[in-house]
C-alpha cells in the first residue's frame, strides 16, 4: 500500500504545486513572452520560455534548500493559496500569450511576413515541456550526485570541474570552432566563377589566389564583370597584418584603384563578409568610378569575433586605412576617400577614429550600417539603423536604461524599454537578427552604398 500513498502523494502535489514553483514557472513564462524585436518561430520562443522557467526553477530550488535550513516553509502558512495562485498563474500565463501572439502578428504585418499559425503555441508548449524536462533531469542528478558525496565532496567536484572547464575546456572549445571557422573559410563553392576582370582580385592578373581569398572574398569578387574594382585581401594571402596590407595596396595600384576618383574602404564584418547590396549601391552611387578594398581579419562570425577577437576588427581596419591614406598623399591626383562598415565592421570603421573631428578630417563621408549600440562615431556619419535591428539596442547597459535610438529609423513597433526584461528579449533576438526580410533586423539594403555622404 506505500506505493498507493507515494502515487496519491504526487498527484496532490501536481495538483496543488509548490508555491515557488508555481512563481518559478509564471515569472519565466510571463517574462518570455514580452514583446521583442522581432517575429520568433516556435523553436526560438520555446528555447527563450523554457531556458527562463528552468532558471527560475533552478532559483526557486536553491531559496527553497536554504529556507529548510531554518525550517521555513512557505508552503505551510500558506497552503489555502497554492491552488488559487496556480489558477491566477495560469490565466496570466494566458493573457500574456494571446498578447504576445498579437505583437508577434503586428511585427509580421509591418515585415510583409505570414501571422502565426495556428498551432504555433502548441509546438511552442511542446518544446518548453522538453526543455523544463532536461533541465529537471540535470537537477534531480545534481541532487543525486550531492547525496552520494555529501557538500564537502560536491562542492570539491564542482571547483575542479569549473577550473578544468575554464582552463582545458573553453579554449579547447574556442579552438575547436575556430578551426571549424576556418575550414568552412577555405571551403570553394563551385557555384562561385572566378573573375575573368584584372579588375578584381583572385583574378588570373592578381597576385592574391583565388583559394586564399576565403569563403566571403569569393563572394565580394565574384559576379559580373561590370561595377567597381573590387580589392579583398584574405587571411591565408598572406602570412600576416603588415604583408596583408602592403598586398592590399599593390593590388589597388595594379587594377587601376588609385585612378579612380572614389575609393571605399571596406570593413568586413567577422567573417570578412561585406554586403553585395553595399556594392550594388556603391555601383549605383558612382558607377564605375570608385574601387572598393577590404581585408578579412577573421574566419568567426561576428558575435564570436566581437567576444573574443575584437581587438583585431580594430587593428586591421587601423592598418589597411592608414596604409591607403599615406599613398593618397603621394599621388597628384587625390581620390575621395570614403569608409563603409557594417555591423562589427561599423565597430572597427569607427575606430580607425581618434573622435568625430578626426572622421571628419580624414574621410570625404563614413557610413555605418547596423553599428553595435554606442559603439561608433555618429556626428558626421551617415547611420542606417533600423529599430527591429537587435544589434543596435543590444549592450551590457540596457539591463538598466533605455537604449538611445536617436536617428533610428522605425521600421516595425518598438516595445517599451523594461530593465532586465528588454535586456533578456533583445539577447535573443540576436539569434534571428539576419533571418528578418530586406530591410528590418540586421539587413540592410542598398542604401548603404546610395546613402553615403558627400565631401
Amino acid at each position: 500500500m506505500r506505493w498507493k500513498a507515494r502515487v496519491a502523494m504526487r498527484f496532490r502535489g501536481l495538483a496543488r504545486p509548490r508555491i515557488g514553483t508555481t512563481l518559478a514557472v509564471g515569472t519565466g513564462t510571463l517574462v518570455s513572452l514580452m514583446p521583442g524585436l522581432l517575429p520568433r518561430t516556435p523553436v526560438t520562443q520555446a528555447a527563450l520560455t523554457g531556458l527562463l522557467v528552468t532558471v527560475a526553477l533552478g532559483i526557486a530550488g536553491l531559496v527553497r534548500f536554504l529556507s529548510g535550513r531554518w525550517d521555513f516553509d512557505i508552503n505551510r502558512p500558506l497552503a489555502r493559496w497554492r491552488l488559487p495562485l496556480s489558477a491566477a498563474t495560469a490565466v496570466a500565463i494566458a493573457i500574456a500569450a494571446a498578447h504576445a501572439g498579437h505583437w508577434q502578428n503586428g511585427l509580421r504585418a509591418a515585415m510583409g511576413i505570414a501571422p502565426i499559425a495556428p498551432d504555433y503555441w502548441l509546438r511552442c508548449t511542446l518544446g518548453v515541456v522538453l526543455i523544463a524536462g532536461v533541465g529537471a533531469t540535470i537537477a534531480r542528478g545534481v541532487c543525486w550526485f550531492k547525496r552520494m558525496l555529501g557538500w564537502s565532496r560536491m562542492i570539491a567536484v564542482a571547483t575542479v570541474a569549473s577550473t578544468a572547464g575554464y582552463l582545458v575546456g573553453i579554449p579547447a572549445l574556442v579552438d575547436w570552432r575556430r578551426d571549424a571557422y576556418a575550414a568552412a573559410s577555405a571551403s570553394i563553392d563551385p557555384a562561385l566563377v572566378q573573375p575573368i576582370s584584372f579588375l578584381r582580385s583572385g583574378s588570373a592578373e592578381s597576385a592574391i589566389s583565388w583559394p586564399s581569398l576565403g569563403a566571403e572574398g569569393r563572394k565580394f569578387v565574384s559576379g559580373s564583370p561590370a561595377g567597381p574594382i573590387r580589392v579583398y585581401v584574405g587571411l591565408d594571402s598572406a602570412p600576416d597584418l603588415d604583408s596583408r596590407v602592403a598586398l592590399a595596396i599593390s593590388e589597388l595600384e595594379r587594377a587601376g584603384g588609385f585612378e579612380r576618383s572614389n575609393i571605399v574602404v571596406a570593413i568586413p564584418t567577422g567573417s570578412g563578409w561585406i554586403d553585395a547590396d553595399a556594392v550594388q549601391g556603391f555601383y549605383q552611387r558612382f558607377g564605375g568610378d570608385v574601387a572598393l578594398v577590404g581585408m578579412q581579419y577573421s574566419y568567426a562570425p561576428s558575435w564570436a569575433t566581437f567576444l573574443f577577437d575584437r581587438d583585431e576588427a580594430v587593428s586591421y581596419a587601423r592598418a589597411l586605412f592608414t596604409a591607403v591614406e599615406d599613398h593618397l598623399r603621394g599621388l597628384g591626383h587625390l581620390p575621395k576617400l570614403y569608409v563603409y562598415g557594417q555591423s562589427l565592421g561599423a565597430l572597427g570603421g569607427s575606430s580607425i577614429f581618434a573622435d568625430d573631428a578626426d572622421q571628419d578630417r580624414r574621410t570625404c563621408a563614413t557610413l555605418w550600417a547596423g553599428p553595435p549600440a554606442g559603439q561608433a562615431h555618429h556626428a558626421g556619419a551617415t547611420i542606417l539603423a533600423n529599430s527591429s535591428d537587435p544589434v543596435v539596442h543590444w549592450s551590457p547597459a540596457l539591463l538598466w536604461r533605455a537604449p538611445d535610438l536617436i536617428g533610428v529609423r522605425l521600421d516595425a513597433p518598438v516595445p517599451q524599454w523594461l530593465p532586465v526584461v528588454s535586456f533578456l528579449q533583445t539577447s535573443a533576438d540576436l539569434l534571428g537578427a539576419l533571418n528578418a526580410p530586406a530591410g528590418h533586423g540586421h539587413r540592410y539594403g542598398i542604401d548603404q552604398g546610395t546613402a553615403l555622404g558627400t565631401c
